[in-house]
């Protein structure tokens, strides 16, 4: 307990705990949405009050049905079984994963429902608080950390599969250094192959400049980088 004590059972203890849980799950919903980012506002203010309904009602039947429940346990079901949601929020596509920041925020927003369910909630408060504030701030810091990294990871199109050959030899003779390296078909009515793979390019070498030197290997079509 920080500042505000909501764990006592009255009638308007239990309307703030659910009007916090909503409220609360609502905030990082929508600083979500707003990124076209996970599930919204409407997912997260869900899991967050249905969160602290279940810890509330693990309190009440402790009240109700004395050393015939245990609260702590229904919170930990709630924990483990909202990893549904967040498997359902995360997207595979080409090698990338997407959805892992918006899988993580749901399962916070139930952690919080479960605090705000207990009556902790200034604690909920302030991890909502920090959680917003981390998911603007780390973007703005790993740009700047990313910025002078020297991993890339390549998505190369290739026009037929001995291109792949070439470009290890390319980076090899070049000092790079290979963490990762996929050959797949670029779709089912194309004769092209996509080759993804992580790179350590050596700081000798301008990132921009090396890209445009890959495209003159033989037979390559294309190079992105992510």
């Amino acid at each position: 307990m920080f500042f505000v004590d909501l764990s006592e059972w009255t009638r308007e203890n239990v309307i703030l705990r659910m009007i916090a849980a909503f409220v609360l799950g609502a905030l990082i919903g929508i600083d979500r949405g707003a990124k076209r980012r996970g599930g919204g506002s409407r997912t997260d203010a869900a899991v967050c009050l249905g969160a602290a309904i279940v810890v509330m009602t693990g309190q009440y039947m402790e009240m109700r049905y004395q050393g015939t429940t245990d609260v702590a346990r229904m919170a930990s079901q709630v924990v483990s079984g909202v990893g549904f949601l967040g498997a359902g929020s995360i997207i595979v596509s080409r090698h990338q994963v997407k959805g892992l920041t918006s899988a993580a925020g749901i399962w916070v927003c139930a952690c919080i429902g479960l605090a705000v369910g207990i009556g902790f909630v200034d604690g909920a408060v302030l991890a909502t608080l920090i959680l917003l504030g981390g998911l603007h701030i780390l973007p703005m810091i790993e740009a700047k950390a990313y910025k002078y990294s020297r991993y890339m990871v390549l998505q190369i199109e290739a026009a037929e599969g001995g291109t792949s050959i070439e470009l290890m030899r390319k980076l090899r003779a070049d000092g790079c250094i290979v963490d990762l390296f996929e050959v797949d078909r670029a779709g089912t009515d194309t004769k092209s192959f996509l080759i993804t793979l992580t790179v350590c390019i050596p700081r000798r070498l301008n990132r921009e400049q090396y890209l445009e030197s890959l495209m003159e290997i033989g037979g390559v079509l294309s190079v992105d980088s992510m």
